[in-house]
């Protein structure tokens, strides 16, 4: 009701313009016409005048109507330079102001709903330099001040920001204006005004905010590297530190573009993913899903058998899955490809040198152009009394317990319900672990929806785990944990307790503190993955914000490509599309927002669903618990916000919706693609088609209904 109310005004005040055609009173004829006749009125009622000259200058700017300018001149003309620039420069920034807000309450929230996404990095810039923008445009007369009213309107902007910046930005423009007013009589046109000798002092002026910044940037980077001697030359282009997902990468990327590189690793090459975490445990995944499928081979129609599992063969099979991949990371292959490989861990000394003590003894000295920090995550131990004493394990340390053991531990207490969690839990109950999960938060999975949670605890709970959400670890007493809920005490007995409460950045002992560079949780990175050093980088677990493998190796293309030409060009990192999946059976896929996000954002948005208990395949196959769940805006468009996809192969079903997302593909291009049959991924297009039926046109249906009818006489 508000909205129709302030588009009812407008529309009087620019109905009124036309139908008394006002307009005429608003040209340089009829302004040098009627200054006289003013003069004399002014001189007799000079508050009246004022009051309402200022009022029609508002009304003039707010309505974005023609004829500011001219005001501008006949306010020189009748009250002069001093009167009517006070009186210009506030009438102006009011009505400006009142145009910028009835932009904003009528048009925003239509224009966000349609171009969200495309917006968000302009929201981004605005937030950032707002006031630099504004105070540019406002500076340059070349840009319409209306337009600059309604756009500005459009974003994000704080309305203080913008009123003080437009006071102060429109100032000399209407000093100009209003002095020339004063001068009416010879004015032929208001380019005589606006000269190009003018307006090019205007554009002078408009980018002189933009070259302040510059200035002020290269003084922060004279402060920040104060104390410091930079090299005159140097051994190298670029030190990667870390050889995980994103130190590989960021080596590779270098060595392509035929850079002098040095990737320093003083553990294992291939870094977690590789060693201790996501290859390792996908293999351990495997063999688990065969034990568990022996066990319900009745549902494919034969005599289910309960396994054996011969502990440490399955722990060598998965021994041998990352032998077997160490070659695509490995030294050998790196100095192949024209990456100095050295063995051994690196401190930064100062922003141009890398000290690596060797793991062969001495140490080496590196001056290098740039560097960037890919050191990884280690996994998080929380200060519970008593469990330095219980032998914990973690991702990382279980590997090798693991190996000496002939079977699978008896009892396993795990804390924590997230992906790592839930995916070693069912991997060692389906081998035979009698497994407890311990949860502080109200759910398994805690990031994701409360039916994909129910789910995922549902099918953990079937393979035996006893999932206890809402508990808090208190303490450890010897082989027990003591778990806290509702205020009473659960104990819980183990044989290995596994910690799988997180992953926090490794950040000591690299020379951080040392130098300065700023951390918190994560390496402190502009959006170009750059810390406060502009020679120095970050990309992967240290960077965040996500922890993911794939986030890493996309990361470290930015930090490489800006370590390296970023003089030239610097590039943002792009976070929008980031897939991730939990590989539990059935497994859980995610990529933008799911319902918790978007009521959290307050985004209104559309879901549709398809269950995979009416997909052929997943009949076929007999693996028919999950869904599909989209998520589109409110109001019928297909433009995809984010889908999670709970099923047997969801990480491979998900690519179809990243690929969409990324490109700006609706669900009416996804379900015009041909899906092979029968097959998983047809879910997607059968999702797609849930979605159109929901939105098919029933007025132009029953016109359809009636030809037909009509054609069979």
């Amino acid at each position: 009701m508000k909205k129709l109310a302030i588009l009812a005004a407008l529309a009087a005040v620019i109905a009124a313009y036309f139908v008394f055609d006002l307009g005429q009173y608003l040209t340089l004829a009829g302004i040098k016409a009627g200054v006289a006749q003013w003069e004399a009125f002014y001189a007799e009622n000079p508050v009246a005048v004022l009051a309402g000259f200022f009022a029609i200058y508002v009304a003039v700017t707010a309505a974005s109507l023609p004829g500011a300018a001219i005001m501008t001149l006949a306010a020189g003309a009748l009250f002069g330079v001093v009167t009517g620039t006070i009186l210009v420069s506030f009438a102006s920034t009011l009505g400006a102001t009142l145009a910028f807000l009835s932009s904003r309450y009528v048009l925003r929230d239509t224009i966000e709903a349609r171009f969200g996404e495309r917006l968000k990095a302009i929201n981004a810039g605005v937030e950032r330099d707002g006031a630099f923008y504004l105070f540019s445009l406002r500076m340059i007369p070349a840009f319409p001040f209306f337009v600059v009213n309604l756009v500005m309107g459009l974003t994000r902007i704080r309305i203080w920001t913008y009123v003080w910046v437009s006071q102060l930005g429109m100032l000399l423009g209407t000093a100009v204006y209003v002095n020339a007013g004063t001068q009416l009589a010879r004015i032929e046109s208001l380019s005589g005004i606006a000269s190009p000798g003018v307006l090019g002092s205007f554009v002078l002026l408009g980018i002189a905010p933009w070259l302040a910044k510059l200035v002020i940037g290269f003084v922060k980077r004279r402060r920040v590297y104060a104390g410091f001697t930079k090299p005159k030359a140097f051994d190298r282009n670029l030190v990667v530190i870390g050889a995980g997902s994103a130190g590989l990468v960021s080596a590779l990327i270098g060595a392509t573009v035929k850079a002098k590189v040095t990737l320093v690793e003083a553990k294992d090459m291939g870094g977690d993913c590789l060693n201790t975490g996501c290859v390792p445990s996908k293999a351990l995944i495997k063999s688990a899903k065969v034990a568990a499928m022996m066990r319900g081979a009745d549902k494919y129609g034969l005599t289910p058998a309960d396994p054996q599992v011969p502990f440490k063969a399955v722990i060598a099979r998965v021994m041998d899955a990352i032998k077997t991949i160490e070659p695509h990371d490995s030294v050998e292959r790196y100095e192949g490809l024209g990456v100095d490989v050295v063995k051994g861990f690196a401190k930064i000394i100062d922003p141009w040198t890398v000290e690596i003590a060797m793991n062969d003894g001495g140490t080496k000295r590196l001056t290098t152009r740039s560097i960037v920090i890919a050191s990884g995550a280690e996994p998080v131990v929380p200060p519970i009394p008593g469990i330095e004493a219980s032998g914990y394990l973690t991702s990382e340390t279980m590997w090798d317990a693991f190996a000496q053991m002939d079977a699978s531990p008896a009892r396993v207490a795990v804390l924590g319900g997230g992906p790592i969690g839930c995916e070693l839990s069912q991997a060692l109950a389906r081998l035979g672990s009698q497994v407890t999960q311990i949860e502080m938060g109200d759910q398994v999975l805690g990031r994701e929806d409360g039916d994909v949670a129910a789910l995922a605890q549902a099918v953990l709970e079937a393979d035996g785990v006893r999932v206890l959400t809402g508990h808090k670890a208190v303490r450890i007493e010897g082989r027990t944990l003591i778990a806290e809920s509702g205020g009473a005490e659960v104990p819980v007995p183990f044989d290995t307790l596994l910690v799988a409460v997180g992953r926090k950045a490794r950040l000591k002992g690299f020379g951080l503190e040392d130098i300065g560079v700023d951390t918190d949780k994560t390496v402190v990175t502009d959006e170009y993955l750059a810390t406060k050093f502009p020679n120095i980088f970050a990309a992967g677990d240290v960077a965040g914000p996500f922890q993911f493998t794939h986030t890493a190796s996309h990361q470290a293309w930015y930090a490489s490509v800006n370590a390296l030409f970023g003089m030239f060009r610097k590039f943002k990192a792009d976070y929008r599309v980031i897939p991730a999946v939990t590989f539990l059976d059935p497994e859980v896929a995610r990529v933008g927002i799911n319902e918790r996000e978007a009521a959290e954002q307050g985004i209104d948005v559309e879901v549709t669903r398809y269950e995979l208990d009416d997909l052929d395949r997943a009949i076929a196959e007999s693996e028919t618990k999950g869904f599909v769940k989209i998520l589109t805006p409110a109001g019928g468009k297909d433009k995809v916000l984010g889908v999670t996809i709970v099923g047997a192969h969801a990480g491979e079903l998900i690519a179809e919706y990243v690929l969409a997302m990324k490109h700006g593909l609706g669900l009416n291009k996804i379900l015009g693609t041909i899906h092979a049959y029968p097959t998983m991924v047809e879910a997607n297009k059968f999702a797609a088609g849930n979605w159109k039926k929901a939105h098919k046109p029933e007025g132009l249906l029953r016109w359809v209904e009636r030809y037909h009818d009509w054609m069979r006489g």
